[in-house]
């Protein structure tokens, strides 16, 4: 029986598997975990339904391989459909199997990964099924916050089994295999005429790079599984813990020199971000989160002096650096998950303002914005800002200011933070002067020169105790890490409240 519930249905199914380019529930299992490490619950597990011929097919382990290993010698639940048994459906006895390790995985407070590879509700089954994902869910939402969830998905997701990986804290997906959508290419057809394939619908690219649903697009199974542990190598087992420390190789008050160079003094002109951030944290290693989807802010984990940071930063390669709406909600989940799960947070500052026109505001850039200044205002982990160059208006605040309790703001010799920059700031305040000078060009040249002299010179800031310090660039990397040190016993308490009400 043992042997039958691990060889699955049939060695032609297993073919079939691999001939969709798919590794099959225990070979993923094996690749995520370390060797020999895995610990199987309930593999005798046998659906008890009847009707639909269903009462003549009972497979061992009813479509779903559930349990606890290790990753890197840290303890990690899993679950993983089976898509050779009922095509990885849910139903009864499938639904309970993960309610099982979900609960473990809470009471245990360890992180819990499900590898996704299922057909959906199991129809036979009816309501009973949808029942099962009715626990899935309520589970992802009380775990949320509490440990690390991770949704790989390795295969078809369709309709409401599409939330619980929405639910999670982080979404992998690996492209030709892997699909989400709420309702499939067939039903979009009939309601809207729009003929559109599966993976133009809901594959890997589309959710990583347009709706954002998605964190990472891997082209096969083995390097998203490996990226897999590598996350779990950064996050805590639960939100008691710290993230793992590891002893540094880069010395902490290493110089870096370099960033001079790569940050163009000139506000006007682009530089790549992740140049700025490979500088600053040890050996150049970092772990970008949602690398695909709105380039124009950076959310990456790395360390600094050996400690697990989250790092948020303006990218002003893409859109100067703006913030917009997508780029708001993917700092803010971010920042929230950091917060979670006593991650430090370090925001690198060089923003123009929010992105100006009718489309972003008809969409609700207030209230996306909101979500970014929502998620900084509540996070209680130590917090350190850095501008760089330009830091300008409602994003300045919204980038984690001093007003809004970030513990500690440094500033380059460059930064110029103000209400808006000088030309924009000159033709309000100075617009009869211009209007009214023999040479009006001459004119407002004159007033940005003096707006700019008297409100945007880099040490306006410190000598109203906004910002804490003016840095040499090159002495970055030395007082973050002074800073997280210092910082790293902070205790803040939020005022007692059942939960926040925050934008949506």
């Amino acid at each position: 029986m043992r042997r039958a519930a691990q060889d699955g249905p049939s060695p032609a199914a297993t073919e079939a598997q691999h001939a969709k380019g798919k590794l099959t529930a225990r070979e993923r299992i094996d690749l995520l975990l370390d060797e020999g490490s895995f610990r199987e619950v309930e593999p005798l597990r046998r659906h008890r339904a009847t009707g639909f011929g269903l009462e003549a097919k009972r497979p061992w382990t009813d479509g779903v391989v559930t349990g606890w290993g290790t990753v890197h010698g840290r303890t990690v639940f899993v679950y993983a459909h089976d898509f050779r048994i009922f095509g990885g459906a849910l139903g009864e006895a499938h639904a309970e199997k993960i309610h099982k390790v979900m609960d473990l995985a809470l009471a245990a407070g360890a992180p819990l990964v499900s590898l996704n590879d299922g057909a959906g509700a199991r129809i036979q089954e009816g309501v009973t099924a949808l029942a099962g994902y009715g626990g899935i869910f309520r589970r992802n939402t009380r775990a949320s916050g509490v440990i690390p969830q991770i949704s790989v998905m390795l295969g078809p997701c369709a309709g409401g089994a599409a939330y619980s990986p929405a639910l999670t804290d982080f979404v992998f997906m690996v492209r030709g295999i892997a699909q989400m959508f709420i309702t499939g290419p067939d039903v979009v057809q009939a309601v809207t005429g729009e003929r559109i394939s599966q993976n133009g619908l809901g594959g890997a690219d589309v959710h990583s790079a347009v709706s954002g649903v998605s964190h990472f697009a891997y082209d096969d199974e083995h390097s998203c599984l490996e990226d897999v542990r590598h996350l779990l190598s950064l996050l805590p087992a639960n939100n008691r813990e710290l993230p793992p420390a590891e002893p540094a190789q880069d010395p902490a008050d290493r110089r870096c020199e370099a960033l001079a160079a790569l940050v163009p003094a000139d506000a006007g002109r682009a530089y790549d971000m992740r140049a700025v951030i490979e500088e600053i944290v040890d050996d150049g290693d970092l772990f970008e989160i949602q690398p695909g989807w709105a380039g124009n802010v950076l959310c990456v984990l790395a360390r600094l002096d050996g400690h697990v940071t989250g790092i948020v930063a303006n990218q002003p390669q893409a859109l100067a650096g703006v913030l917009d709406i997508h780029a708001s909600e993917k700092a803010a989940r971010f920042v929230q998950m950091c917060d979670a799960f006593n991650i430090p947070l370090v925001t690198l500052v060089d923003v123009p303002g929010f992105l100006p026109g009718v489309d972003q505001e008809h969409e609700g850039i207030i209230r996306h914005g909101a979500k970014l200044l929502y998620a900084y205002c509540n996070a209680t982990v130590p917090r350190v800002q850095v501008i760089l160059r330009k830091a300008y208006g409602g994003a300045y605040i919204v980038m984690d200011s001093r007003s809004i309790g970030a513990d500690l703001s440094y500033a380059w010799p460059t930064n110029e933070i103000a209400v808006m920059g000088a030309e924009g700031a000159a033709n309000v305040i100075f617009r009869r002067d211009i209007d009214a000078a023999d040479d009006p060009q001459a004119m407002r040249a004159q007033k940005i020169k003096e707006y700019r002299s008297e409100l945007m010179h880099p040490y306006y800031a410190a000598e109203r105790g906004l910002v804490d310090d003016v840095i040499d660039p090159a002495d970055t990397r030395r007082v973050l890490v002074d800073a997280l040190a210092m910082l790293r016993t902070k205790h803040a308490d939020l005022p007692t409240r059942k939960h926040g009400n925050q934008p949506t």
